[in-house]
């Protein structure tokens, strides 16, 4: 199988890790990935350690040259993050410049390189993970020339991704056209979640319910047998992952300063741990609120020592802003927050977030803004802490999200494509099997 990732080890971050562990597990079910992705290049965070886990497993992994943006850095490595403002500006930037995104530029050295592994190898599926949308173009266009199965996976919306902005109608209704055409072209699509699977059925209506099969985000179990957890004196609450977009730790250090303020004897028994990449606007806005001696920091860390502090912390945290789209996010760190087997403090709207920390039976929830909220509920998990009564997750809702099960899922959607294609003689049909759709799903009338 063909696997078109653009964001892949040693590149960092979370958009990194779903593909990984589908690799990873694929061969236990009877398939082999072949990856084609781009030459390591200039990015926010890298982590060589994540290939580890593919040391035993003969992967082949494919890199390519791509003209993008992060072409200008390829020699400095790793660069820094940059502040919220220059962030913001250089991504609308991007989108009103590069459609469907800035990776464009890779388009044509993929299409160069899959078009040789297909001519000359024998593959019998492609699978296009996204964002970057253009892996999606990639694919289809493959898909077009080869005619094997295609399966597309959105790790988040495209049209109506809330981190994207559409400069002109004219920008909208160029992805839209984009999006419908490798649609079209999908022998099936995996989604990471009910929300996003409704919005491509609503506005897709040649789709059918079973077109679209959900495949949530997952923790590998692995990931958590291996590591020593770090743990400390204090009670311990952590964030992982970096802060953007409308994501900010300021609710919660204001909160954090309220409950100290309101419970003194917790100043010695309580901390805050941000795992990741903490950018110097936030820092300054900790040391306004006297909270050096209350936060501990680490920057970015690989992933197993990333682990190894959802492991050792006894509170874990997740923060949405709650603008408008907020509700279709489900984002990795929630489900490896989850395998770690620790209470959620979840500061997040209703929507799919909610949902899953509200259906774990460990799940304490406030308002994103809410600091008076945030602080109370801070106080009765202390309180928690003090008894030794902080709950667990539901091991049976843990375990239904773990890596290896969930890769299962996507064996059995590919499986499904070859055997269709046998029985027609050959010419694969477009339909799969719901293997994680939800019972309360309506059909597709009701969409």
């Amino acid at each position: 199988m063909l696997v078109i990732a653009y964001y892949f080890p040693p590149l960092g971050l979370s958009g990194v890790q779903r593909t990984l562990k589908f690799v990873k597990y694929l061969p236990s079910f009877g398939w082999k990935p072949t990856v084609l992705t781009v030459e390591p290049r200039a990015y926010f965070a890298h982590d060589s350690t994540l290939l580890y886990d593919l040391d035993s497993s003969g992967i082949e992994i494919i890199r390519t040259p791509s003209l993008d943006p992060l072409h200008v850095f390829r020699k400095k490595g790793t660069v820094p993050m940059p502040n919220e403002a220059t962030y913001k500006f250089l991504t609308l930037l991007n989108q009103a410049v590069f459609i469907p995104d800035s990776k464009v530029g890779w388009k044509r050295y993929a299409l160069r390189k899959g078009t040789e592994l297909l001519s000359n190898g024998s593959f019998h599926a492609m699978f296009a993970t996204a964002p970057p949308y253009t892996d999606l173009l990639i694919a289809r266009d493959l898909k077009k020339r080869f005619n094997i199965p295609m399966v597309l996976d959105y790790r988040d919306a495209w049209l109506a991704n809330p981190l994207h902005r559409y400069i002109t109608p004219f920008h909208r209704a160029i992805h839209r056209r984009m999006e419908d055409s490798v649609l079209r072209e999908a022998d099936a699509v995996v989604t990471i979640n009910r929300t996003i699977k409704e919005l491509i059925l609503t506005r897709y209506r040649h789709l059918t319910y079973n077109d679209i099969t959900i495949i949530p985000q997952g923790y590998d179990a692995d990931d958590f047998a291996h590591v020593t957890p770090r743990r400390s004196s204090r009670m311990r609450i952590t964030y992982s992952g970096t802060f953007y977009h409308n994501r900010t730790p300021r609710y919660m250090i204001e909160a954090v300063r309220r409950f100290l303020d309101k419970v003194p004897e917790a100043a010695d028994k309580s901390e805050l741990c941000f795992v990741g990449q903490f950018r110097d606007e936030n820092l300054s806005f900790l040391r306004k609120h006297r909270l050096e001696e209350n936060v501990v920091v680490t920057g970015y860390l690989p992933h197993t020592e990333a682990v190894a502090y959802l492991a050792g912390s006894d509170v874990l945290w997740m923060m949405l802003g709650g603008d408008k789209g907020d509700e279709m996010i489900s984002t990795g760190k929630l489900f490896e927050y989850l395998g770690a087997r620790k209470p959620i403090l979840g500061c997040v709207p209703p929507g799919e977030a909610r949902t899953i920390i509200e259906e774990s039976g460990a799940g304490f929830i406030t308002d994103p803004t809410d600091v008076d909220e945030i602080a109370k509920t801070l106080e009765h998990l202390f309180s928690l802490y003090q008894r030794n009564a902080l709950p667990r997750p539901r091991e049976d809702f843990v375990q239904q999200f773990e890596r290896k099960t969930l890769t299962g899922h996507l064996a059995y959607v590919l499986s499904t494509l070859l055997s269709i294609g046998d029985e027609t003689g050959g010419a694969v049909q477009k339909k799969s099997p719901a293997a994680w759709n939800d019972k309360k799903e309506p059909d597709d009338a009701e969409i």
